[in-house]
């Protein structure tokens, strides 16, 4: 990662790839929902606003015709061209037909169905450090079920996971202030899939790759092979990425919060209100919009051609949204009215996965490994998906 000048004042020079913003972003949330207008803006990366309000963030992310998803990621220069990752990168009204295309295998009951492989991967994965005095949260537990979930999904070997970690932080971390490692890793994960497309025309299987390879437009006419990739490394990546940094935030809460531990220890059943609270307090997930059109927000006016940060996890913040919304509360009533999993049209499809991805490994860790603590310093991942990378835990 190339050294970058230091924020100097967050209203007017904010950068989401600072250290500061990694470490704790909620102060710098704070400060600028609270000046007016509450939306600053950096002459980075071309130019670039940030809202941080949940009411302006909705607004921005319903509205299709000002600000478009053609971009999805703030960057220092253009995206490479690879053809998008349909339907996140598309705007209406191809946006409709191409993720209704996707719903079907991430519905409740296919989640429901995949939830025994889920817990046997998670027990397998404390079998390897149970009766160790440490483990790390994250490289030994949250990054591997997410990985082993979509692998099994998409029908690739779970041996390539090293893979599908190195193209993420190529793609998501490194890629957004260098172009090289954003090129590097989206040449190889597109030669991959294609590799693995080819080879199912060869010989057909029965796995998610085949499923999309089938999809056809509204038309009838089948998916062209731009999109077919686009889908499947979007697929991949916010399938891993964004569940493995909400799995490991949750459990490096719990980590520094013995009471709340304990009280999930004490009563599972708390659990599924718990991971929609950990959701709204460390939502992974921030995207992009490009300003397709001139437009005012919250008296800030958004110039044509600039691009805009939408931090959802800066909304799960907003006092006008959730009371006391730095607590984290567990039992909180209406945790569930987060935006975790995006705004708009965007709503994250595979969001019933996530969940149940979430609740088995919290569930799964506490019944087996009840107590742990923090053992070390933490990295969190820089970029737009914010999780812990290292979390060193001790049992």
């Amino acid at each position: 990662m190339k050294d970058r000048p230091p924020v100097q004042d967050w209203m007017t020079d904010w950068d989401h790839m600072d250290p500061r913003w990694t470490e704790n972003p909620y102060r710098i949330w704070d400060e600028i929902r609270s000046s007016h207008p509450p939306i600053a803006h950096t002459e980075r990366y071309g130019g670039a606003y940030l809202p941080t309000r949940f009411e302006d963030i909705q607004e921005i992310a319903a509205d299709t015709e000002h600000f478009s998803s053609r971009q999805v990621v703030v960057r220092e220069t253009e995206p490479s061209s690879f053809g998008g990752a349909p339907p996140i990168t598309s705007d209406p009204p191809k946006h409709a037909w191409a993720r209704r295309m996707l719903l079907p295998p991430f519905s409740p009951t296919e989640v429901k169905q995949r939830m025994g492989d889920m817990r046997a991967i998670c027990n397998d994965l404390i079998d390897q450090f149970e009766t160790s005095p440490t483990f790390d949260g994250a490289r030994q537990y949250a990054e591997h079920m997410p990985v082993r979930v979509i692998a099994g999904m998409l029908g690739l070997p779970e041996s390539d996971g090293d893979k599908f970690r190195h193209w993420i932080n190529k793609i998501v971390v490194e890629g957004v202030v260098d172009d090289e490692a954003n090129l590097e890793g989206l040449t190889e994960i597109t030669e991959y899939f294609q590799e693995q497309v080819e080879q199912r025309r060869r010989k057909p299987t029965d796995d998610l790759i085949s499923s999309v390879m089938g999809f056809t437009y509204e038309d009838g006419e089948p998916f062209k092979e731009t999109h077919i990739i686009g889908s499947l490394r979007l697929i991949l990546i916010a399938g891993i990425d964004t569940t493995w940094s909400s799995i490991g935030a949750s459990i490096w809460h719990l980590a520094r919060t013995p009471a709340d531990r304990e009280r999930l220890v004490a009563d599972p059943s708390l659990i599924p209100n718990a991971v929609e609270e950990f959701l709204r307090a460390f939502a992974p997930v921030t995207m992009a919009r490009l300003v397709a059109k001139d437009r005012e927000v919250s008296g800030c006016p958004f110039k044509a051609g600039k691009t805009l940060l939408l931090p959802f996890p800066a909304a799960n913040r907003d006092p006008e949204r959730f009371d006391r919304p730095n607590d984290v509360i567990i039992d909180r009533e209406n945790a569930h009215r987060h935006a975790a999993f995006v705004m708009g049209i965007h709503r994250c499809v595979g969001m019933h996965l996530a969940r149940a991805e979430i609740r088995t490994a919290l569930e799964t860790l506490l019944a087996r490994v009840p107590h742990f603590e923090l053992a070390g310093d933490v990295i969190w991942a820089r970029g737009p998906i914010r999780g812990p990378r290292i979390l060193p835990l001790r049992i």
